[in-house]
């Protein structure tokens, strides 16, 4: 099949799960629409870009499902005009489309590879709005300001809290927390002045976060 008719069934066979799960946010979706998901694959699973599967990537990583993917962003509920923290670039996929619809991406990743690949694919789809950087995601980016939404793509193993003062009042964080040895959850976390509102949203097939960056990969 065809590259172009893969995005094109790819991504209506997507809206249509998405819209029975209650996800019909235009931006959102217009975004990923115009983020061609096949380029941010490895070519041998370019027919599953658009698949709920976990899709394996460079230095022992893992895409998150397309459905997973963009249930979290919807989570996240990114504005015009806000600045994103996103720990955890992976193939830049989630970059590009955070890219599309905020002011300006930082994108953290450990692996130097991961990273170059991400940056490459970004510029290929001319968005100049996103950056990339190799370095510890798990304490967040301390000394770059504060975000109005945070994304994490790796699990950490309780809720990190510190995200919260690298959050502006009305921010939005979206993190996967180890609840047992073995279970995921994504969580959400509110700020509003010096309170926050958590809440459990769903079960998700994370790893846990690393620490460091990797020195040779």
């Amino acid at each position: 099949m065809k590259t172009g008719m893969i995005e094109k069934e790819g991504f209506a066979a997507l809206v249509l799960r998405l819209r029975a799960e209650g996800i019909a946010d235009l931006d959102l979706l217009t975004a990923v629409e115009q983020t061609p998901r096949s380029k941010f694959v490895p070519s041998q699973f370019s027919e599953q870009a658009y698949s709920s599967r976990t899709i394996p990537i460079d230095c022992g990583a893992y895409m998150e499902g397309a459905d997973l993917a963009v249930r979290m962003l919807h989570a996240l509920n990114v504005k015009r005009g806000q600045r994103v923290l996103e720990i955890g670039s992976g193939s830049g996929f989630m970059t590009a489309v955070l890219g599309r619809i905020a002011e300006r991406v930082l994108s953290l990743e450990r692996y130097r590879t991961l990273i170059t690949a991400a940056q490459q694919r970004c510029d290929a789809l001319g968005l100049r709005n996103v950056a990339f950087r190799q370095a510890d995601g798990t304490i967040g980016m301390p000394g770059e300001g504060t975000f109005d939404r945070i994304i994490a793509t790796a699990a950490f193993p309780n809720f990190p809290r510190f995200l919260a003062d690298q959050l502006v009042s009305g921010g939005v964080v979206v993190v996967p927390v180890m609840v047992s040895e073995e279970n995921c959850m994504i969580m959400r976390l509110t700020k509003t002045g010096s309170r926050f509102e958590r809440e459990d949203l769903f079960p998700a097939p994370y790893l846990p976060l690393e620490q460091r960056i990797a020195q040779a990969l």
